[in-house]
């Protein structure tokens, strides 16, 4: 194994990898979690009319009047009369006010004087009107390339016209696992197998970082079948991730199979705990990723490493998910290795608080990843990080 290098340096390597993948154009039912590759504009003014923000009359704005009633102005219908001085049109909420209102009364407010009369209190000019433009102006930016698009950034490109987007194409994934001991579950479980739960996990990282699985395999440790499945995933795929095989032990053919298939090493070994003999390598059409077999350090370094990348090759930020905790118990030190406890998470006025999650925190324990919200990560040193001791975090 090359030196280890810190967690800093890895993802440093690894984005100095990465090359932003093209832009497609997606229809906007199909756009979230999508990265936008383009800054979008308004070309209209919303909302494009003055409208009325109650149910109520529009009115000139003055002192309390009986009015006569003469028309209405309904959400998608204005009014089509002009408003006159001692007159009211009944409105709805979101409807076109007509022309010459300057005030809309609350319909809880007015008193019915006959079928065609209401009386209304004194009203100020501007009262329950919202002003064309109010929200955006036409030409204005509204969204920004390298945002992720959720439900807001959704409604507000509809809200503007747009059917679509420009959005970074997704990045294709191979996801390989390795061993002979794995049985898929739901089958019956021989004598020393276990189940293979690292694709399961691995997929559902990848999906959440905004990739897509495009191929999905298990592989015997053999070095013939782990070369050709991984040539077959090298040829499909952007990015491929192996799980297993990535140590020094006689059955581990991972490294030696991608160096055969052209991918040039950038690092192996990594100064962490869990996911210590962490590969990454690239050649000029994809990235390849070894990651340990311990599941536990399958999804730590498949967070700290694959995710800035497939973040990247999408032009979306690497270190969103970074951020600072304050730890709310003390933990015990690395003296030689940075490590990654999983951590649940408060909210306090000072901040992000961290406590460990329940049970052992060893490689092997997967359900040490229940109910984490975040990855703490601690430097190597003797003793403890105190109990108060802000620290770098992974949101999961």
């Amino acid at each position: 194994m090359s030196e280890l290098i810190a967690i800093a340096e890895a993802r440093r390597r690894v984005l100095a990898s990465v090359a932003r993948l093209a832009d497609e154009e997606v229809f906007l039912a199909a756009g979230l979690g999508r990265v936008l590759a383009e800054d979008v504009e308004s070309s209209i003014d919303v909302p494009p009319f003055d409208s009325s923000a109650m149910d109520g009359y529009a009115v000139v704005a003055g002192p309390a009047a009986e009015l006569e009633v003469i028309g209405e102005s309904r959400a998608g219908y204005p009014a089509e009369m002009s408003l006159r001085p001692g007159a009211a049109i009944a409105v709805s909420t979101g409807s076109a006010v007509p022309e010459g209102s300057t005030a809309v009364v609350p319909v809880e407010r007015t008193e019915q004087a006959g079928s065609d009369r209401v009386r209304v209190p004194a009203t100020e000019p501007g009262s329950n009107i919202r002003r064309a433009g109010e929200d955006l102006r036409a030409g204005q930016a509204v969204l920004r390339a390298s945002a992720v698009l959720g439900p807001a950034e959704l409604g507000v490109a509809a809200s503007v016209g747009r059917r679509s987007l420009r959005c970074a194409r997704r990045p294709r994934v191979a996801l390989i696992v390795t061993g002979d001991e794995l049985t898929d579950p739901g089958e019956p479980l021989g004598a020393g197998r276990i189940y293979s739960s690292n694709g399961v996990a691995l997929a559902a990282q990848v999906d959440r970082a905004g990739a897509e699985v495009v191929l999905r395999e298990t592989v015997a440790d053999s070095a013939e079948a782990t070369r050709a499945v991984l040539g077959r995933a090298l040829d499909e795929a952007d990015v491929v991730i192996v799980s297993g095989g990535v140590s020094v032990g006689p059955h581990d053919h991972v490294k030696g199979a991608l160096r055969d298939l052209g991918v040039e090493e950038r690092f192996w070994g990594v100064g962490l705990r869990p996911g210590k003999p962490t590969f990454f390598g690239a050649r000029a059409d994809g990235l390849a990723f070894g990651l340990p077999g311990n599941p536990v350090s399958a999804m730590v370094t498949c967070q700290l490493f694959v995710r800035p990348a497939l973040a990247a090759l999408q032009g979306a930020d690497p270190a969103a998910t970074r951020g600072r905790a304050i730890l709310d118990e003390p933990v015990a030190r690395n003296p030689r290795r940075e490590q990654a406890v999983r951590v649940r998470l408060r909210a306090a006025d000072d901040g992000w608080h961290a406590s460990l999650t329940r049970g052992a925190q060893g490689s092997h324990v997967l359900t040490s990843m229940l109910g984490a919200d975040a990855l703490a990560l601690l430097a190597p040193g003797d003793g403890k990080a105190a109990a108060g001791e802000r620290v770098e975090i992974e949101l999961l």
